[in-house]
């Protein structure tokens, strides 16, 4: 009898190793997966010691085999996960919105005092990330299908983490081991590059590393990234680690720590670990000390949830589900601006009872979590982009996710409209506060022109501040119609060029030569497109 419970003990403990080895669950009472673990094995235990017990202990009654009662090395641990299952969800509901509404209302802290035109600088094109998300996955794709020598050993990632890198808005994707059988061929040496696609530009470049990167969440073993975190940090709970380069081009693992009230409530961000997958090294810090260039310390996902928080229970939890006065939710959407060396996550805060308007806006910094609320109404931004496709409906293009801009000091969204191949092939502007001014221009013209179509379309709005004013002697001035519009081409008295809609005024079709003209335009170019006449 002793042998079997010393070879179930031996049993037990290694295939408790063997668990935690596998699964890697933190050893910290605030989190779920600890005591998943931990009553997943306190049930192993029980039917490991169950057959030890019903090997080694039988008695005879009135000519029948039965085995023993349970010993209470069996029957104990039975009761223990009913009272650790009892504790935690009275503990949960104690510590639940149910009981403490306020408290969750409070899970961020986000000032309402914000102007958009204040905070929200004027659009400049030349850094706005116009590529989405599945259009860098396809660049990325494509000059990895380039490399030979490498797309049979590994395969792109599909992390594609927007990044602020040396003032370029940035996409960055490491490679991984293509299976169990590359990584053993290739462990010695690593992965060897990482992919950065421009969001503004497209440029996309295969970034090859001098020494590679062995830490990586494709590779097994003790080079496993989690398992090399959790050995390192063992007590420490992880949120979703995300790919980095720092402004030296350096890759690094950027991996939240979080604390939670209760058994996994509330979650909040502690703090960041910064990981070299190079050599294995890390730091970790606290929330205030992570270094500026990293700008994902926050997963986009929990800052919704806080942000859903904060709407639902600022009225109670009562009010959040029965009278829902006051109570808000971020729409199903988001996206991401880029300001100050950092990205900030956008999203709409519309009534609970989504009646397709949005009350304002939420801008959350990625690092800090620093998060304004800028009370703008407007349409929210599926209305948007459905306005915008309804305007080439014919083509069948679908909207991005709209871009959240400045033009003109008025909340503006920007969409690009693609094919069924994924081609960009139209930019549509739309106003927020009023999503039926809506004006789509051919890529092919470029993103400025577009801009200045959807301006013209009400020039009289159009703030002087962002405007070049500039008064000209009309040395020469001719007309053309294009696409049913007329268009005057104007020289000047220092022989620059100008075009000029008439939607801009009945003035111009009265203009001679000789005439002076007070206009306003963007930037000088070899042809000026005029956008207002004053």
């Amino acid at each position: 009898m002793k042998k079997n419970y010393i070879i179930a003990s031996i049993l037990q403990i290694v295939l408790m190793a063997l668990g935690y080895y596998i699964f890697l669950p933190p050893l910290n009472i605030q989190a779920i997966s600890f005591w998943v673990f931990f009553i997943a094995s306190v049930c192993m235990f029980i039917f490991i010691f169950a057959i030890a017990a019903s090997t080694s202990e039988v008695v005879r009654i009135t000519n029948n085999s039965k085995m023993r009662d349970l010993p209470k090395v069996i029957s104990i641990p039975s009761m223990l996960i009913s009272i650790i299952i009892a504790v935690i969800l009275i503990v949960n509901v104690a510590c639940s919105p149910l009981f403490n509404a306020g408290s969750y209302s409070r899970r961020i802290i986000i000032d309402e005092t914000k102007e958009f035109s204040n905070d929200i600088a004027e659009v400049d094109f030349n850094t706005l990330p116009l590529l989405d998300r599945d259009s860098s996955e396809k660049l990325g794709d494509r000059v990895m299908g380039q490399m030979s020598e490498l797309v049979s050993q590994y395969y792109v990632s599909n992390q594609y983490t927007q990044i602020n890198y040396n003032n370029e808005i940035t996409r960055v994707t490491p490679l991984e081991y293509a299976d169990i059988i590359k990584w053993f061929t290739n462990r010695k040496d690593g992965v060897k590059g990482y992919i950065k696609v421009n969001s503004v530009n497209g440029n996309t470049e295969l970034v090859k590393l001098e020494k590679g990167m062995k830490y990586m969440p494709s590779a097994y073993f003790n080079e496993n990234l989690n398992r090399r975190l959790r050995f390192a940090y063992p007590t420490t709970v992880f949120g979703d680690a995300k790919f980095e380069i720092d402004n030296d081009g350096n890759p690094y693992w950027i991996v939240p720590t979080y604390s939670y009230t209760a058994v996994g409530l509330k979650t909040k961000v502690s703090g960041a670990i910064i990981f070299n997958p190079i050599d294995g090294t890390s730091k970790k810090y606290k929330m205030e000390d992570v270094p500026t260039w990293v700008d994902n310390a926050i997963n986009a996902e929990l800052l919704i949830e806080q942000i859903d928080d904060w709407g639902n229970y600022k009225g109670g939890f009562l009010n959040s589900i029965f009278g829902q006065k006051n109570v808000v939710n971020t729409t199903k959407g988001y996206n991401y601006l880029a300001m100050n060396d950092d990205i900030y996550l956008y999203t709409g805060i519309t009534s609970v009872m989504s009646d397709e308007s949005n009350l304002g806006f939420i801008l959350s910094n990625m690092r800090t979590g620093e998060t304004n609320f800028y009370a703008v109404a407007g349409a929210e931004e599926y209305s948007a982009m459905a306005s915008a496709q309804g305007q080439v409906q014919q083509m069948q293009y679908v909207s991005t996710f709209p871009l959240l801009i400045n033009l003109n000091n008025k909340p503006t969204y920007l969409v690009s409209l693609k094919d069924a191949a994924g081609l960009v092939k139209m930019y549509g502007f739309v106003d927020v506060q009023d999503y039926q001014k809506v004006v789509v221009t051919d890529a092919s013209k470029g993103i400025e022109t577009a801009s200045q179509n959807f301006l013209q379309s009400y020039a009289e709005e159009i703030s002087d501040n962002i405007l070049t004013k500039k008064d000209i002697t009309v040395k020469n001035i001719k007309s053309a119609t294009k696409s049913g519009n007329t268009y005057y081409y104007i020289t000047d008295q220092d022989s620059k060029k100008y075009v000029a809609s008439i939607e801009l005024g009945d003035k111009l079709a009265f203009t001679s030569v000789g005439d002076k003209l007070t206009i306003g335009y963007y930037d000088i170019k070899e042809i000026t497109e005029v956008v207002k006449i004053y």
